[in-house]
């Protein structure tokens, strides 16, 4: 079977190729345009210029006396009124105790939590994020890690408990710093395209996840639900996997002022970056149903996506076509990227936006194949 017009001719695969890309674009398209856009275009708040409430700063360590030293202090010295910093020292042997001892001396309101190697409990962050959570004096517990920098002394501020009390989860952004080579790049604009999503999805009502290097909720709401009991056998997930479970669009949150994100040290080489995706791979298979299934269909589409493109390429007369659905996506995804790489403080990326995209998906499609055989995780 064959459709002809005066230049032409299309056969009945090529139709169906065609059709199956075309529906695959607007399901980019809705994602770009009816859940991303909220995003580019949400009205960020001003930070409070003063401190509610007391809270307390939660940063679990193994082994980081380097990173520790370089910014712990600027977690120490934030513009609050009544805080305090717990750092939980999991069993680590490189000095971390030593340097924690003397910076108490000159910051009262540091308090640490050492964990003995040899103490009978189940090894990982998430026994880590425990102790600090149960030492807490507060009740608004903010989480960071040991290699993350505040970006500003106003970062408490911004991520202190919103004036509306029923808000138990406050979702802050963790951009990666800038380094040479496309690995950094490719770090830093799949992190950018991960916080899209699940900001995006929570001003849409629908909450899935977390990034533990900048976030807050109440310690009411971790014992109220048992913690991490429901997913303690996992290594991974103290953020991601809590915000899941307990979420609502009632009770969460965003915080995207650029005075309130924590900058983190991305990862130098390939082998520990694919670490730590699998350690997210293996948490995001204890999602709820219908995250599972948005997010699953999401990166579906997207593949179907370029596999039904290359194999228009095959085709003379439909490949014009079918670049021309491409060119489409592009564009219309180019009013909305570049806007949000720019606000999540990666304008240098906006640039390389259609090459990224490309190399995000052929990534994301490896790690899922290897994450099937690779199944050993752990934290550090």
């Amino acid at each position: 079977m064959q459709i002809i017009t005066d230049d032409l001719e299309l056969t009945l695969t090529e139709i169906c190729l065609l059709s199956a890309l075309t529906f695959c674009c607007l399901i980019q398209l809705y994602y770009s345009l009816f859940v991303h856009l909220k995003l580019a275009i949400y009205k960020i708040s001003e930070i409070p210029l003063e401190a509610r409430k007391p809270l307390s700063v939660i940063i679990c360590a193994r082994n980081e006396a380097v990173n520790l030293k370089e910014y712990l202090p600027l977690v120490l010295k934030q513009n609050y009124q009544n805080y305090e910093v717990i750092v939980v020292n999991d069993r680590s042997w490189d000095g971390t105790d030593e340097l924690l001892e003397e910076l108490a001396k000159d910051f009262k309101h540091l308090k640490v939590v050492n964990i003995i190697d040899g103490q009978k409990f189940i090894a990982g962050k998430k026994f880590a994020v425990t102790m600090g959570i149960k030492a807490a004096e507060h009740d608004w517990l903010v989480f960071t890690d040991a290699d993350c920098a505040p970006a500003s002394s106003q970062w408490l501020l911004g991520m202190q408990q919103p004036e509306d009390d029923d808000v138990e989860i406050l979702l802050g952004y963790s951009p990666y710093l800038k380094r040479k080579g496309l690995l950094n790049a490719l770090i830093r604009f799949e992190t950018f395209f991960t916080a899209v999503n699940y900001l995006s999805f929570a001003l849409k009502g629908m909450p899935y996840m977390g990034v533990g290097r900048n976030m807050a909720y109440k310690k009411s709401l971790f014992f109220k639900n048992k913690g991490f009991a429901a997913h303690m056998h996992i290594p991974s997930g103290d953020d991601d996997l809590f915000v899941n479970a307990h979420a609502t669009k009632f009770n969460t949150a965003i915080q995207i002022d650029p005075d309130a994100h924590v900058w983190s040290n991305p990862n130098s080489t390939f082998g520990a970056y694919m670490r730590q995706k699998k350690r997210h791979f293996g948490a995001g298979k204890l999602y709820k149903g219908k995250h599972k299934f948005i997010l699953s269909f999401q990166i579906i589409m997207q593949f179907l996506f370029y596999a039904l493109l290359i194999s228009l390429m095959f085709f003379k007369p439909a490949m014009f076509i079918a670049l021309g659905v491409f060119a489409l996506s592009i564009i219309v995804r180019s009013f909305v990227y570049p806007r949000l790489l720019k606000r999540l403080n990666y304008p240098g990326l906006r640039w390389w936006f259609p090459l990224l995209d490309i190399l995000l998906f052929i990534f994301l499609v490896f790690n899922a194949i290897v994450s099937i055989f690779v199944k050993k995780i752990q934290w550090k």
